[in-house]
């Protein structure tokens, strides 16, 4: 069980700071069961779930757990041979960013940059829905690693620069 004050990575919210575990105060909520208050910290609201949710919540990764995944971008090649099945692609990529797992969304971006220039090569523009998973993967293990790092999300983009300079740019 989390307690108040821990940060955790909580479906599609994203990185929130448990701010109270309790019954719910909600109108015909049961009294009898534990919830959990999280405060997103990307946006604003709060969201409001059952401390047994089946919803994934797992902790932030720790400093020591993201440098490890910094230092594993190099081995973390794309995919290059996607089937071009857009119903394959959105469950594919969703599945990836519904996961949260950090190095499947960061292979999951160096895939949809090679996507990008592969199109860009053949005169094409990226499609939306590359754009808006490219979007939503790096929002999430950005706003992961800012955390786990002590930086700001915007910072991010420029520390893994720093170590992995063919990081790709979107």
């Amino acid at each position: 069980m989390f307690a108040v004050g821990d940060l955790v990575v909580y479906g599609g919210e994203g990185v929130c700071r448990v701010e109270k575990v309790g019954p719910s105060s909600l109108p015909g909520a049961d009294k009898q069961k534990l919830y959990y208050t999280l405060l997103p910290l990307y946006r604003t609201g709060q969201v409001l779930t059952p401390v047994d949710t089946r919803v994934l919540m797992r902790p932030v990764l720790t400093e020591e757990e993201a440098q490890a995944l910094l230092e594993q971008l190099p081995t973390l090649l794309p995919e290059e041979t996607l089937p071009g099945n857009v119903r394959f692609l959105k469950e594919y990529y969703h599945r990836i960013v519904t996961g949260y797992d950090c190095a499947e969304m960061a292979r999951l971006l160096h895939t949809l940059e090679l996507r990008r220039r592969k199109g860009a090569a053949a005169g094409k523009r990226p499609s939306q829905m590359d754009e808006r998973y490219a979007k939503r993967a790096e929002e999430q293990l950005f706003g992961e690693l800012a955390v786990a790092l002590g930086i700001s999300r915007e910072d991010v983009d420029g520390y893994i620069r720093r170590r992995y300079p063919r990081w790709p740019e979107f």
